[in-house]
């Protein structure tokens, strides 16, 4: 019995590997974990955010990186080289109470959506 294990013994002891071979898979789990629990789902969260500011309109209710909530009343785009592209930095007039605030579209925080769409459901 023991001579049969010998011959299998001598075989793992020539087929020694690297030691730091599973500190590498480990370390390269450990990072598909990150990934697809952590990064992979925020940046599908930014990209929807920033589409959503993308498609801002006259009318939605949206909430400030300050903390302000109001409703868009008029979107002025600022013109670059691309006249039809919108940029984060055109300047959103929003109505908070009695006063208007003017904000870049990159600082709104949360597009709660159309207050006219509500309304109506």
């Amino acid at each position: 019995m023991i001579a049969a294990l010998f011959p299998l013994l001598s075989i793992q002891a020539a087929r020694a590997t690297n030691p730091m071979i599973p500190l590498l898979i480990q370390m390269g789990a450990i990072f598909a974990i990150f990934y697809f629990l952590m990064i992979r789902p925020q940046q599908k969260q930014r990209r929807q955010h920033e589409e959503r500011l993308k498609n801002l309109r006259k009318g939605d209710s949206v909430v400030t990186a300050g903390g302000l909530v109001g409703e868009v009343v008029h979107i002025k785009e600022v013109t670059g080289d691309d006249a039809k592209a919108k940029t984060m930095e055109d300047h959103v007039t929003i109505k908070t109470g009695e006063s208007r605030v003017v904000v870049e579209r990159g600082r709104i925080a949360r597009v709660a959506g159309s207050d006219t769409a509500g309304a109506t459901a």
